[in-house]
C-alpha cells in the first residue's frame, strides 16, 4: 500500500514556488479580463442608449426590442472574450452555445415563427395599435404588438390572442383606414312582393338605426333570384368601422319588427 508523502518545509517551498509562478501567470490575464469587463460593460451601456436614442423613431415595442437584442448580443461576446483572456478555452462555450441554440429553435419552432412575425409587423406596419382589423375569423380594435401576439378587443368585450407567426402569413383586412363600413342583412322573401312597398316601410327603420351613416343612404336592392318564387332582398346601411356587429343586431331587430306588425299597421 503506498504511503504518502510525509510534510517538510521542502515540500512547502515547492507548492509556494508553484504558487508563486501560477500566480505571475494567471494574475495579469485575471487583472485585464476583469478590466475588460468593466470597461467593455460601460461602453455596452453607452452603445445601448445611442441605439435606443437612435430608433426614438419607431415603434415604441420595436425601439426596445432592438435595444435589448442589440444589448444581449454585445454582452454574450464580451463574457466569451473575456473568458479567452483569462485563459479558459472558449472553442467549448461557442459550441455549447451553438447547440443550445439549435435546440432551443427546433423546440421552440412555432414561437420564433410567431417572434418572426412580430418583427415584421412592427417594421412593415399593415396596422397599428387603435385600428379595427380582420384576420384568422377574428374582428376587433387592436390593443397591442407584442413579439409574440397581438391583442384584439372584440365589439362583443372579448380579449383575443392573435398568432403573430400566421397572423402576418395570413390576410389582414385593416379597417381603420377607410372612413365607412357596410353592414348588410339578406332576407328571403317572395318575389311578388312590391320592393317600392318595402323600401317605404324599411328605409326610415334603416335610417334611424343608432350609428348609421346618412351617406351613402340606406339601401334596399334585390341580389338573388332563386328557383321557387323567392329572391333574396340585402337591406344595407353604412356605418362608422368597429361598430359593424352592434349595427347589424339592431337593424335585425328593427326588420323582425317591421314584418311581424300586421298588414294593415305597415
Amino acid at each position: 500500500m503506498p504511503v504518502a508523502p510525509a510534510f517538510s518545509l521542502a515540500n512547502t517551498d515547492v507548492y509556494l514556488e508553484r504558487l508563486m509562478s501560477l500566480t505571475v501567470l494567471y494574475l495579469p490575464r485575471l487583472l485585464s479580463a476583469v478590466l475588460l469587463l468593466a470597461v467593455g460593460w460601460w461602453i455596452i451601456g453607452w452603445l445601448s442608449r445611442l441605439v435606443a436614442v437612435a430608433t426614438s423613431r419607431l415603434d415604441v415595442s420595436l425601439s426596445s426590442f432592438l435595444t435589448s437584442m442589440f444589448s444581449i448580443a454585445l454582452k454574450v461576446l464580451l463574457l466569451i472574450s473575456a473568458a479567452g483572456m483569462a485563459g479558459f478555452e472558449t472553442t467549448s462555450f461557442v459550441a455549447i452555445l451553438g447547440a443550445a441554440g439549435l435546440a432551443v429553435g427546433l423546440a421552440l419552432q412555432g414561437t420564433l415563427a410567431n417572434f418572426a412575425g412580430g418583427v415584421l409587423i412592427l417594421v412593415f406596419k399593415p396596422f397599428t395599435i387603435g385600428d379595427v382589423i380582420e384576420s384568422q375569423g377574428k374582428s376587433g380594435t387592436v390593443q397591442a404588438i407584442q413579439i409574440f401576439n397581438t391583442i384584439l378587443l372584440t365589439s362583443q368585450g372579448d380579449t383575443v390572442i392573435l398568432p403573430n407567426g400566421a397572423t402576418s402569413n395570413g390576410v389582414i383586412v385593416n379597417k381603420a383606414h377607410p372612413k365607412q363600413a357596410l353592414v348588410e342583412v339578406p332576407l328571403e322573401m317572395d318575389s311578388a312582393t312590391n320592393l317600392d312597398t318595402l323600401r317605404q316601410q324599411a328605409l326610415p327603420l334603416m335610417q334611424r338605426t343608432s350609428q348609421a351613416l346618412a351617406d351613402p343612404a340606406a339601401q334596399v336592392s334585390i341580389v338573388s333570384l332563386k328557383p321557387g318564387a323567392t329572391m333574396t332582398v340585402a337591406f344595407r346601411v353604412h356605418t362608422v368601422p368597429g361598430q359593424e356587429e352592434a349595427v347589424r343586431n339592431e337593424l335585425i331587430e328593427k326588420l323582425q319588427q317591421l314584418f311581424a306588425q300586421p298588414e294593415a299597421e305597415k
